[in-house]
């Protein structure tokens, strides 16, 4: 929301400096995003004249000025090259030391090929006021020397730029926003009154209402006889010191009350629109061409205004091109209506149409302004424009928006931890336009002003068959109510400041303060520090990601599309943070970095809702080191990574198995599935789908994890005891066992482990061979198995004995032999 000081001066009698005002606004809870001063910047520039102009001796194109720039001023000479500077001419003038804002330099003198020059004549646009031109700027004759510029042209007027939130609609109208200064103790607000235009004759089009729930009343009247133009200077700069673009008084005026008082109108060309009512309804699948050039097709959700050809405004955000007004204009019908927050919401999110219209009708106006907003505005019409009024016309009813909020004094200290007198706190709320109903010494009921549609309102959701079936369940307890004493004591709080609230620590639980991190953060947190070690860099992507990306490495549910993306390809959320990773690694390959090692953990999220994913990825090639080729990355990098990853996470790596069912977006037979019991996934790693790799048009080898860190169950808790270490060797002996060559490796590691459980601590795979000297259909498979006695050094027929129970356990389980 910006407004100029001059113009909150308009609503608020202070004598308080900018400093002190922004300073308030940010107290009171709008803060301040920022401020333009062109005033300051534009305070060393100064009003002159030129007194004598003459050809410059060395330079065909320069002219040599004498220049009367007021006091301490009064004779410079400045080389010129603008070929309008002559003698006589009125002009501005920057002095030595100026900073040009078009340029960004700062003017110094010296000598211009061979003459002085003690300054600068200037064009508005070297000031940032103005386009291109071919010379300095010209002055009226009358002008005085010597004049700040950015006073002469009254450009000394500050523009504030406050940050509103979602609850104050009342604060985008510059005289809700002086009434919280005022409140504040930074001046008094000015009185608003507005006389009633009197009738001249019986306005021709009435109002027809049949979808009240949108637009439970409107008001509109005719005006004939006006004349449309350009609007005078004071309108012109008020809006256009707020970013508005001024286009003709009727559109003008509109513009100015919608920032003003908060109050949106519209304006339509009486003489373009058919029949003699205008209906509020809704569509019914017209197309509609709104004033910005931009279709839509109406829904029947959505509220328009029609006459007897069709829609002619999507009513609250934007009226329509074929009943605007423009310069031809003689005859208007003025529209001020109350719509629907959530309807208007609603249908501008679905027609992706913004203006400050909506902006204002969602976050909820005046209930009960529409009547003096309708007679001030044609009040301005008829001084700007001429002509005269007809009847106002209306339909529906004022809503009941009259209701009381109450406040006990003790909850100021209780719930704001600020002590207030009773007294002050009355009056703070008075101040803002609250009226005391009833009091005594404990506690005291107002009645809640009609603009402020924040304080205590009950939201009865069985009237609103509109809202999201998990807001409408609770209708069975036919409102949610908001507590109005939580709304009152806010509201002197941040009146008082919220600074002023004295700190106050927590009391202590106990004498040992408590973990900062539960035993799951810490773990996630070791997850991180885990993977770094591993030489992966940590990376944070963005939650949304193109919806064709996503969809490669999963569902793409129509409940996670985003309606109104930041971006066009960031429509959709993310089910795997391998979405961002790979985008990384074409990123980097295309600059020629496709060694990578990256990971992250984040969320992703599925049509069950949001998981912390651990994902990380490798590509490319290892470094070239003296007598070691580089090699592409593996599979089996990645499941060391997801193995050490879920270790740390707090998973019985004993009780996890591996399976070759990973999903589409892995390769087929390179690729793995870690579970926990049959059901339970853990994670999954291998190589990426060499089409999911070609379609991005990436042409290293990439392999990646994804470990699911909320899957893995909370670790049991159980006393340490003292690690068992024992004093003797332990004993290793290798095994080539001969089995089908579809047995998983896995099975036959799991059957050796099981053979001896107290003396076989560690089992390893340490070859795989297929080939000639082998049957047909058959592999064998290394194995490694530890020794570990605890209380006597093992004896040869001892270690004979583990090792046939070894093979028969294997053979019993696999159908395994011992390779001859």
């Amino acid at each position: 929301m910006k407004f100029s000081l001059s113009w909150l001066r308009e609503h608020l009698e202070t004598t308080a400096t900018l400093e002190e005002i922004c300073a308030t606004l940010n107290t009171i809870g709008l803060e301040v995003e920022g401020v333009e001063d062109r005033g300051a910047i534009l305070a060393p520039f100064r009003t002159a004249r030129i007194i004598e102009a003459t050809q410059h001796p060395n330079a065909d194109r320069l002219r040599v000025c004498q220049v009367d720039a007021g006091e301490g001023f009064e004779r410079v000479q400045v080389v010129c090259g603008a070929p309008n500077a002559r003698t006589g001419l009125h002009v501005i003038f920057a002095p030595p030391g100026t900073f040009i804002p078009a340029s960004g330099i700062t003017i110094k003198a010296g000598k211009l090929r061979g003459e002085e020059s003690g300054g600068m004549l200037c064009s508005l646009r070297e000031l940032g006021l103005g386009e291109e031109s071919d010379g300095i700027a010209e002055l009226p004759d009358d002008t005085v020397p010597g004049q700040s510029y950015a006073l002469f042209a009254d450009l000394d007027d500050p523009v504030i730029d406050i940050a509103i939130t979602p609850n104050r609609g009342d604060a985008l109208a510059v005289r809700g926003i002086a009434r919280d200064l005022a409140a504040a103790g930074l001046g008094e607000l000015k009185p608003w009154l507005t006389a009633t235009v009197e009738s001249r004759f019986d306005t021709p089009i009435d109002w027809r209402v049949t979808f009240p729930e949108a637009c439970p009343w409107v008001l509109g009247r005719s005006l004939r006889g006006v004349k449309n133009g350009p609007s005078p200077e004071w309108l012109r700069r008020r809006l256009e010191s707020i970013g508005l673009r001024p286009v003709s008084a009727l559109v003008d005026i509109t513009n100015f009350f919608t920032f003003d008082l908060g109050r949106p109108l519209h304006v339509f060309d009486a003489d373009k629109l058919l029949g003699s009512e205008l209906t509020i309804c809704r569509g019914a699948g017209e197309t509609f061409t709104a004033l910005d050039g931009s279709e839509h097709v109406m829904t029947p959700d959505d509220c328009v205004i029609a006459d007897s050809r069709g829609v002619q405004s999507l009513a609250g955000i934007m009226g329509g091109a074929e009943s605007g007004v423009s310069e031809t204009t003689t005859n208007v019908f003025v529209e001020c209506a109350l719509f629907d927050p959530v309807a208007i919401a609603l249908a501008g999110r679905r027609h992706n149409l913004h203006s400050d219209a909506r902006q204002r009708f969602e976050r909820g106006v005046d209930q009960a302004l529409p009547p003096a907003a309708l007679e001030a505005a044609t009040r301005m019409i008829l001084d700007l424009c001429g002509g005269e009024a007809g009847s106002v016309v209306s339909a529906g009813v004022e809503p009941a928006w009259q209701r009381q909020a109450h406040l006990e004094f003790a909850r100021l200290e209780t719930l704001g931890g600020l002590s207030e007198a009773p007294d002050h706190a009355v009056h703070l709320l008075e101040r803002l336009g609250f009226a005391v109903r009833e009091r005594d010494a404990r506690h005291v009921v107002v009645d809640v002003p009609s603009w402020r549609n924040d304080i205590a309102t009950p939201m009865l959701l069985d009237q609103r068959p509109d809202l999201p079936p998990a807001r409408a369940q609770a209708a069975v307890q036919g409102a949610i109510e908001i507590d109005p004493e939580v709304d009152l004591v806010e509201e002197i709080l941040r009146l008082r400041g919220l600074d002023s609230v004295p700190a106050v620590s927590l009391p202590l639980r106990s004498a040992v303060p408590l973990p900062a991190l539960s035993g799951r953060q810490t773990r996630i947190a070791g997850l991180r520090r885990q993977l770094a070690a591993r030489g992966l860099l940590e990376t944070v992507g963005f939650s949304f990601v193109a919806m064709d990306q996503a969809a490669a490495f999963g569902e793409t549910p129509a409940d996670l599309h985003l309606l109104n993306p930041i971006a066009a390809d960031l429509d959709q959320m993310r089910p795997t943070p391998l979405v961002n990773l790979l985008a990384a690694v074409r990123a980097n390959a295309a600059r020629g970095y496709p060694d990578l090692g990256l990971f992250e953990v984040g969320p992703g999220f599925d049509a069950d809702g949001q998981k912390l994913i651990a994902a990380g990825i490798r590509s490319g090639h290892s470094p070239r080191l003296p007598g070691q080729p580089a090699q592409p990355v593996d599979l089996w990098q990645v499941k060391a990574d997801a193995l050490a990853g879920l270790a740390v996470a707090g998973a019985a790596m004993e009780g996890c198995t591996i399976t070759a069912d990973a999903p589409s977006y892995y390769h087929p037979g390179r690729s793995g599935v870690i579970r926990q019991g049959p059901k339970l996934v853990l994670g999954h790693f291998g190589q990426l789908h060499p089409a999911l790799l070609a379609a991005r048009g990436i042409d290293v080898p990439v392999c990646a994890f994804t470990l699911y860190t909320d899957a893995v169950p909370e670790p049991r808790r159980k006393r340490k005891a003292p690690p068992a270490l024992s004093a003797f060797q332990p004993l290793r002996r290798d095994f080539a066992f001969v089995v089908a060559t579809d047995l998983p490796a896995e099975k036959l590691l799991r059957a050796v482990k099981g053979a001896e459980r107290n003396l076989i601590v560690a089992v390893h795979l340490f070859d795989v061979y297929e080939g000639d000297k082998v049957p047909a259909g058959h592999k064998s498979l290394g194995v490694e198995i530890t020794l570990q006695p605890m209380d006597r050094t093992l004896t040869d027929a001892e270690i004979e004995a583990v090792c046939d129970r070894v093979v028969a356990a294997a053979q019993k389980s696999c159908n395994a032999v011992l390779r001859g």
